[in-house]
């Protein structure tokens, strides 16, 4: 039975790890999974980053999760702006435009 970080391998169907780039059984190598705009998904849950926002937003938590470790630590020295940004930035992780390091869209499950 396929776990939550387990996929099925494109070619042979063996339950392989869901970060895997190619099937250890078959050697294929798998595609990434993509959403509605043909873009990759990123791996961080849009739940954990929301939530990172909410409780440690004005440390720029968020941003480390997501890859911005710039501008977490930006986030970290400025307190998120006095609240401002990590207010901005929770309401953009809220209604799902929020991007990892990599232009990602943060999955929503």
């Amino acid at each position: 039975m396929k776990k939550e970080n387990e996929k099925y391998c494109s070619e042979c169907g063996e339950i392989i790890n869901a970060k895997a780039e190619i099937c250890p059984k078959c050697g294929v190598r798998q595609a990434p999974v993509y959403n509605s705009f043909n873009r990759p998904i990123s791996d961080n849950r849009w739940i954990t980053c929301l939530l990172l926002c909410w409780f440690l937003g004005v440390f720029g938590v968020h941003r480390f999760y997501t890859g911005h470790t710039a501008s977490g630590i930006i986030q970290l020295l400025t307190l998120g702006g006095c609240g401002i940004w990590m207010l901005i930035d929770f309401i953009v992780i809220a209604v799902g435009n929020f991007k990892d390091a990599d232009g990602n869209p943060i999955r929503n499950e």
